[in-house]
């Protein structure tokens, strides 16, 4: 008996999706538990997985469509069932003599808007095609009768690859040029991540109250003990140490001082929760958008540690490849505007957490120090808080704090 598999609902209060793309097409076998479709939800791009073996009746939904929980995605009839064809026009015309002739502008729209012939390959080819991101539908086939061949998949994915984006850069997808009377305009669909950026930072700019604490830290010694750490760890453990995991380390040790910027509120309860976990957010700049997987444990982790899942996820982030547990259950957020350039920004608080340190660019600059004009490696650092529950007070002693730890990588070194 046919099985219609509908959308799930995934957890973490996701509602909608939107469906990236189909591993499997009309008449494919599948197995339970295989891959069957990549959605997009507000959190990652996830991989649904056949809810039983059987043949692929029929997709419901086009690549690039929205969809919401409970809404029809595939049938998957028993195995060796065939997909369904439709009943020849003679046959329609001779059972439906009486059909008006206004039907038939709507039978040529259907037909225009039936899907393309899938293209000829095995299941074997068709799975070597998604390992390499090759789409099948661009290519022709050299096997015979035009099947799709390894081979071709292999030409196909060592040909020069298409332009993208710059590391860092604004996925803009390609539009539709409309003349207005000031004139021409490309109107461009919005992604479904940036609609749910856009809704993110809207309801927490009408939840919290946003204040932002700004102080300056002298990290030339910090500077120092980063360069001189460096290299040796980047030898001995293959990976690309950089500044971020330091900061890690100091927020997590400020946040155990000040627990109120590493807790939630549950307001229907009328309770604070003051969080003895330290799951740190790492905000992400992707060519699609901002992305926040989460460091969880950061408190029981070393900075080689910490370096190497940081530069994991945010490898990850950028492919869309985050699994969704890897981007929930965050207490506080760094994000690091530095690299990108400005003197100082104020963030946008990440709910449900209370605040969100911001850590901005590093540069030498004269400062006068014990009377005498020296030059310093200076930066800002920011806190974003909700001003409803974390008093003034409250921000300038944790960010105090916070500077007195970057400023001195002895005493850094000796909270860990």
């Amino acid at each position: 008996m046919a099985y219609v598999f509908e959308f799930p609902d995934v957890g973490e209060g996701i509602h909608e999706g939107r469906v990236v793309e189909w591993l499997v097409a009309g008449g494919d076998a599948v197995g339970a538990d295989q891959p069957l479709v990549k959605v997009e939800t507000d959190k990652a791009v996830v991989e649904l997985p056949a809810p039983k073996a059987g043949t692929v009746l029929k997709l419901h939904v086009e690549a690039g469509a929205e969809i919401h929980v409970g809404d029809p995605l595939v049938t998957i009839g028993e195995e060796g069932e065939a997909v369904a064809e439709p009943a020849p026009a003679e046959a329609v015309a001779a059972t439906e003599p009486s059909a008006p002739a206004a039907a038939a502008p709507k039978q040529a729209a259907k037909a225009a808007q039936a899907p393309a012939r899938r293209p000829l390959a095995t299941p074997k080819t068709r799975a070597l095609a998604r390992r390499l991101s090759v789409d099948l539908e661009e290519l022709g086939g050299t096997g015979s009768g035009g099947r799709i061949t390894d081979d071709d998949v292999r030409r196909a994915a060592q040909a020069p690859a298409p332009s993208r984006p710059a590391a860092g850069a604004a996925a803009v997808r390609s539009g539709t040029i409309a003349h207005t009377a000031d004139g021409a305009v490309e109107r461009v669909p919005i992604s479904h991540l940036r609609k749910v950026i856009a809704e993110s930072m809207r309801d927490s700019k009408h939840t919290a109250a946003h204040v932002t604490h700004v102080d300056e830290a002298d990290v030339t010694e910090l500077m120092a003990q980063y360069r001189a750490m460096k290299p040796e760890i980047e030898e001995r453990f293959g990976i690309r140490f950089t500044l971020l995991p330091l900061f890690v380390k100091a927020l997590v040790t400020v946040l155990k001082d000040h627990p109120m910027f590493n807790a939630e509120i549950d307001e229907p309860a009328g309770e604070i929760l003051l969080k003895r976990f330290y799951n740190v957010g790492i905000a992400v700049d992707t060519p699609e958008g901002l992305i926040v997987p989460v460091v969880r444990g950061a408190d029981g982790k070393d900075m080689v540690e910490l370096a190497a899942e940081i530069a994991d996820l945010a490898e990850r982030a950028r492919e869309r490849r985050l699994a969704l547990e890897e981007l929930r259950g965050g207490t506080c957020t760094i994000t690091n505007i530095g690299p990108l350039g400005g003197v100082f920004a104020t963030p946008i608080i990440r709910q449900p957490e209370l605040a969100i340190v911001g850590l901005h660019k590093i540069s030498e600059r004269p400062v006068v120090v014990d009377g005498d004009i020296v030059v310093r490696s200076m930066m800002y650092l920011s806190v974003s808080f909700d001003h409803r529950w974390i008093d003034g007070a409250q921000g300038a002693r944790f960010m105090t704090d916070l500077v007195k730890l970057v400023q001195n990588p002895g005493l850094l070194m000796a909270r860990l």
